[in-house]
């Protein structure tokens, strides 16, 4: 019996394999969602990657909502809800660019009188 020589590889299905996996990733990619609650972040250009891990984040709608992580917050209970939250806790500010300024300047003296030192305002990085 004579052994045959492989004068090519054939690649065909290793093209398809890869395709659908493309096709998987594409599709998958497209429900991951960036953020829970949709908010028009603005600019910067020394913006840096948030870590989500054991922090809060403060979000302030365009339409005044105001929410603690996912929990809506109304503005007079902010002082009680952050009573909640340990000092060194840190708390990451969203802000909709359209959103009324006196209300984070509400929540900035709040956060200032209950001694919460750990602060950030995210924004988008600008190209």
């Amino acid at each position: 019996m004579q052994i045959k020589k492989f004068d090519s590889i054939n690649v065909v299905p290793f093209i398809d394999i890869m395709l659908v996996l493309l096709v998987i990733v594409l599709t998958t990619a497209t429900f991951v969602a960036k953020g829970i609650i949709p908010v028009d972040l603005p600019t910067s250009k020394t913006a840096t990657p948030q870590d989500d891990k054991k922090n809060l984040t403060i979000t302030i709608k365009e339409n005044g909502e105001i929410l603690f992580d996912k929990l809506v917050v109304q503005e007079n209970n902010i002082a009680q809800e952050l009573s909640k939250y340990e000092v060194q806790t840190p708390i990451h500010i969203n802000c909709d660019k359209e959103a009324k300024f006196d209300l984070f300047v509400s929540l900035l003296d709040t956060l200032e009188e209950k001694e919460f030192k750990n602060l950030g305002i995210i924004t988008k990085k600008s190209k």
